[in-house]
């Protein structure tokens, strides 16, 4: 099973990140300060790759292996694997 992200885009409240493998999974922006706080150019210039997403200008990745991005259940306060930016 293909889990890399082919695509990744925000709305005022979220990060959504859609899969090879057809889940889209989501993340509030809240828990991760430096997209919060983001422009929209920075949000925008993310980099995709197997291992998970990394903004250059934001000095920040989320990685691959988070609870939501492997399938497992995640639970409310829990973040999973994500490196947090």
């Amino acid at each position: 099973m293909n889990i890399s992200p082919k695509a990744v885009r925000f709305d005022d409240d979220c990060l959504w990140v859609d899969l090879e493998d057809g889940r889209t999974i989501g993340a509030p922006l809240a828990w991760f300060p430096r997209l919060f706080h983001a422009t929209k150019e920075q949000l925008q210039a993310c980099e995709l790759s197997a291992r998970g997403l990394h903004w250059e200008d934001l000095d920040g990745r989320l990685r691959r292996g988070s609870a939501g991005w492997t399938g497992r259940h995640d639970t409310a306060g829990q973040r999973g694997g994500m490196t947090r930016l």
